[in-house]
């Protein structure tokens, strides 16, 4: 790489992290619906035609915004996870994965909500966020894969209504787990963003006090649920490859 190009593509990089930073700014002040190029440019003392080579619409720039947050939050999972220590149980490691999303999500609440609360008129996620959503998933699933694989995980009962939907959602999302567990994991996985969106906008407010006793209850019923009975991992505790996979 010559030094020009250098030069340039850090100027670049360094232009697009002021436009996302900018922005964020902004989702804070207004809300996402409200994202204007045109102010972002603005506010950056920039033209909105040398802001649209970066981002052509609003909504490349919400997508960068978007995969951004996920990644950010599937990285603090998937270090939580990481750093538990070797043959830690897999019901705490199932827990350390909660408490980081619910970190990351009180530290960047404009952040989450853009990407866990109400959606943006007119806007449609393309497919390039579906793999950085899906990181925390993968890293829950990876502890009760590696459960499954010891004896750390009782398949829980599955009514007999659901067994062809949760056939079908264990092919698309982890085959070599029981179906049982699997659509338990799916509904966990839900529950766990449903009890950090309940704490982040309110609706926790004059019901619940002691919020990370609550949470840490919470936690680990859902490890309990998806059939985490204890046992230790078989080895230093794996980390999801960040981005790897596309739902699963």
């Amino acid at each position: 790489m010559s030094t020009t190009r250098g030069a340039r593509e850090r100027a670049r990089a360094e232009v697009t992290a002021a436009i996302k930073d900018e922005a964020r700014r902004q989702l804070a002040a207004e809300g996402a619906a409200k994202l204007s190029l045109r102010a972002v440019a603005r506010e950056l003392g920039m033209v909105s035609s040398a802001l649209y080579r970066y981002f052509p619409s609003r909504d490349d720039l919400l997508t960068a915004l978007i995969v951004d947050a996920y990644d950010a939050v599937g990285a603090a999972a998937e270090t939580a996870l990481a750093q538990q220590p070797a043959h830690a149980p897999h019901p705490a490691r199932w827990t350390a994965v909660c408490r980081a999303v619910r970190s990351w999500a009180l530290a960047h609440p404009h952040e989450y909500a853009l990407i866990y609360g109400s959606p943006v008129p007119g806007y449609t996620a393309p497919r390039a966020t579906v793999g950085p959503a899906s990181r925390v998933g993968r890293a829950l699933i990876s502890v009760a894969r590696d459960a499954h694989r010891g004896s750390g995980l009782a398949v829980p009962p599955l009514p007999a209504a659901l067994t062809d939907e949760a056939r079908r959602i264990t092919e698309d999302v982890a085959p070599d787990l029981p179906p049982p567990v699997v659509a338990a994991l799916v509904a966990a996985w839900s529950q766990l963003f449903g009890l950090v969106s309940f704490e982040l906008f309110g609706q926790f407010d004059r019901i619940v006090e002691e919020h990370d006793a609550f949470f840490e209850h919470a936690a680990t019923t859902l490890a309990h649920a998806v059939g985490l009975i204890g046992g230790r991992a078989e080895g230093p505790a794996p980390s999801a490859a960040p981005g790897s996979g596309d739902g699963s």
